[in-house]
């Protein structure tokens, strides 16, 4: 890797770090804590990648971007920001950011992000308005890597005409994850209708639906719980809008492979419906976020006059520790109901132990420690996903599912430590080229050719 990144961050251990890793991967860098400075090195030409915090002593990294983009043309600017909202994200996309992560970042991530922008360095399109109009937040936070992976995806999607389909269990926010794709949209000064089965089943309401939405956003959602019927109608509505055709958005909690093989999913709307895929993580796949989001619930309660409330530290490792099986839903009602029948400042255990008392059975969930074997971590896991499901089963396709997580980081961990070589990884992997060719194609696994960063 070779070229100059110029890094401008407040903090100093962040500008040491990423000095010595970017200089060891062959890399000239200018660090400093100045935006200001920072524009002066833009204007006199150097740099061939920007890495650049949001909140600085002197501005705002994002309100830089443009300026950026006016006096470099595509150079590639990577914003890296402690604030872990959706709005980050699509304000860093919105202000044409090469790419965005959220701090604490890892830092062979951000090596290979680098490193691809030294190497291709594309023109991003602009997306829409100045960010400063913008609400300051939503109500999707999160700063774990799934998180900030959907967020990445949204602002992609939003000014699409793609179809888009969310899935996730139920409480994970999928409406909310609609709302914003229209909020942040071209659309967003149309309306935003959601379509029930009621306005479904009347034989005039697709055509009404199509007049109210005027060319807006029309979400469907848990798709697969409609009637056969009405699938054969949205179907029929997707193939003839009209003159004003209407984004559709869908969601389901369903697993739509299994509800397709049990002909409860018609395999034409969904192929129809699934332009673009967006799969919203349970609560417990993320439990780094429990801190932040019980913290900002937390925060919305005192603005209604609570007073100020905080979980102790003995009680966070309670929350990270419980199952959540109704998602972020669950998690905000047990944080409301704490915030109300707290008698004190600081929120304790046994507050929490009775408010969850009256909930599912709090339940481990990560192994303790980090010295078992991987197949008793794997084994571990799979008993708790079972756990989760009581006495049902979890959804069909689960051989297929489990398979491809682990499948998937084994390739792309491998394709990094041998430096993008397809050859050296087959037979580090000891499989046949052409598989791991297919495999890399069917998992869309980016491949970047480069000697080993760390």
């Amino acid at each position: 890797m070779d070229g100059t990144v110029l890094v401008a961050d407040d903090d100093r251990t962040i500008r040491t770090v990423l000095t010595q890793a970017l200089t060891r991967a062959g890399c000239k860098v200018h660090a400093t804590s100045s935006l200001t400075t920072l524009m002066r090195w833009v204007g006199e030409g150097k740099g061939d990648v920007v890495i650049s915090d949001v909140m600085m002593p002197d501005g705002n990294g994002l309100e830089m971007l443009p300026k950026i983009a006016q006096d470099r043309p595509g150079l590639p600017v990577i914003v890296i920001s402690a604030q872990n909202t959706i709005m980050t994200a699509i304000q860093a996309a919105e202000a044409e950011a090469y790419d965005y992560l959220p701090k604490p970042f890892d830092l062979p991530d951000l090596m290979k992000r680098t490193a691809r922008a030294l190497e291709m360095r594309p023109q991003n399109q602009r997306v829409v308005e100045d960010a400063n109009q913008r609400p300051d937040e939503l109500p999707l936070v999160g700063r774990t890597a799934l998180m900030q992976a959907l967020y990445r995806v949204v602002a992609r999607v939003m000014n699409t005409d793609l179809p888009v389909l969310i899935w996730g269990e139920s409480g994970t926010g999928k409406s909310l994850i609609a709302r914003s794709i229209h909020d942040f949209s071209d659309r967003r000064s149309l309306p935003f209708i959601n379509a029930s089965a009621e306005e479904l089943r009347d034989l005039e309401g697709p055509a009404r639906l199509l007049a109210r939405v005027k060319g807006g956003t029309l979400l469907i959602e848990e798709i697969a719980d409609l009637p056969a019927e009405l699938q054969a109608r949205l179907v029929h509505m997707m193939d003839s809008p009209g003159e004003y055709a209407p984004r559709f958005l869908a969601t389901s909690q369903s697993d739509l492979a299994g509800a397709m093989e049990a002909d409860r999913m018609r395999k034409d709307l969904y192929y129809r419906l699934s332009g673009a895929t967006l799969t919203v993580p349970a609560l417990r796949e993320r439990v780094d976020d429990i801190p932040i989001l019980t913290e900002y619930f937390l925060a919305k309660m005192e603005v209604t006059g609570t007073g100020p409330r905080a979980l102790s530290r003995e009680a966070i490792e309670i929350f990270r520790n419980y199952s959540w099986p109704g998602n972020v839903r669950q998690l905000e009602n047990a944080v409301r109901r704490l915030g109300l029948t707290s008698r004190a400042t600081e929120i304790s255990v046994s507050e929490v132990e009775q408010v969850l008392g009256a909930q599912p059975d709090l339940e481990p969930m990560r192994v303790a420690g980090n010295t078992d074997k991987l197949g008793a971590s794997v084994e571990a896991h799979l008993r708790r996903y079972f756990d989760l499901h009581g006495n049902m089963l979890p959804p069909a396709g689960l051989y297929a599912r489990i398979l491809r997580e682990v499948e998937a980081p084994l390739i792309e961990i491998a394709l990094e430590a041998t430096g993008g070589n397809q050859a050296k990884c087959a037979d580090l992997l000891g499989i046949n080229r052409n598989t791991l060719r297919k495999k890399i194609t069917d998992l869309d696994i980016e491949v970047t050719r480069r000697r080993k960063l760390m």
